[in-house]
């Protein structure tokens, strides 16, 4: 009998397929660290001031840039996840994620409250049956329209282990970004963002590769070891200096379910953080 098991292992082993997608080893002279940080945890009357909308089938939220989305070790009420499942009622109560954000992008997240609604948003997202549009703070000024369409794969000369890049190698997929500029300051611009893709950290490694990257952004920003840094030591003056903002100017503006047939548009405001770094810059009008 363990004749008969060993043969069959060498039978595997001898037809495993080598992947022509895989990567080879990532060399640099620094270790690549995937970091969290200290998650914060939410205030259970947050969640109301959070909503933008709910119903008896959805519930959507307008999260701040501070908060992780999926649950985490650190309790319920340390991601958005679990506070939400919690404010539903807890034990086997069905809180289901459809679309997720970065901890530091704020906006809108939807929440389906039955299984049924969930299956058909998540097939939606699959089949990118929905309109999503972002409001984004870049570096520089862009003057026109642009349309990014570029493969992003993983990074692997980042010391970030999360890092992802333009690249044609290896397991890259195809990504397509719209960037409209809205206002323009000395030095920034107010863009809004239309993807047709839904690719890992798009917005943040299509804006970096076109030259004008996210305000704020530690990861796609000047240098990804300021990421490391904030890590390690929090936010300081170095930081500000190099980052200008305390996270990334990513917002989830936008959300129209109209092209999965259902009649429900949402819309969150630019938040303050990022509105008030916007007027000292000297930004004139900013969308409501």
């Amino acid at each position: 009998m363990l004749f008969f098991f060993q043969r069959r292992i060498l039978h595997r082993l001898m037809t495993i397929q080598p992947n022509p997608h895989a990567y080879p080893k990532p060399i640099g002279p620094w270790e690549r660290r995937l970091r969290q940080g200290t998650i914060r945890q939410i205030d259970p009357a947050e969640l109301s001031l959070w909503t933008a909308f709910e119903d008896e089938r959805l519930l959507v939220l307008d999260k701040p840039g501070d908060v992780v989305c999926h649950p985490s070790k650190e309790g319920p009420w340390s991601s958005l996840a679990g506070a939400v499942r919690e404010y539903l009622g807890g034990g086997d109560t069905a809180a289901h994620l459809i679309f997720r954000l970065d901890r530091e992008t704020s906006g809108l997240v939807l929440f389906a409250k039955d299984a049924p609604m969930a299956r058909r948003l998540q097939m939606a997202a699959q089949e990118r049956r929905y309109a999503k549009a972002y409001l984004v703070v870049l570096v520089g000024e862009l003057l026109a329209k642009v349309t990014v369409d570029q493969p992003l794969g993983p990074d692997l000369e980042s010391p970030v282990l999360v890092k992802s890049r333009v690249t044609t190698e290896g397991a890259s997929q195809r990504a397509i970004t719209h960037f409209e500029p809205v206002s323009r300051a000395p030095g920034i611009t107010l863009a809004r963002v239309v993807t047709d893709t839904g690719r890992k950290h798009q917005i943040r490694a299509h804006a970096q590769w076109l030259g004008y990257p996210v305000v704020g952004d530690k990861i796609y920003g000047p240098d990804p070891r300021l990421f490391l840094d904030f890590i390690e030591h929090g936010w300081t003056a170095a930081l500000a200096d190099r980052l200008w903002l305390s996270r990334q100017a990513l917002h989830c503006a936008e959300i129209d379910l109209s092209l999965a047939g259902l009649d429900y548009r949402f819309s969150a405001r630019l938040p303050e953080d990022i509105a008030a770094f916007c007027r000292e810059r000297g930004m004139g009008e900013l969308p409501e």
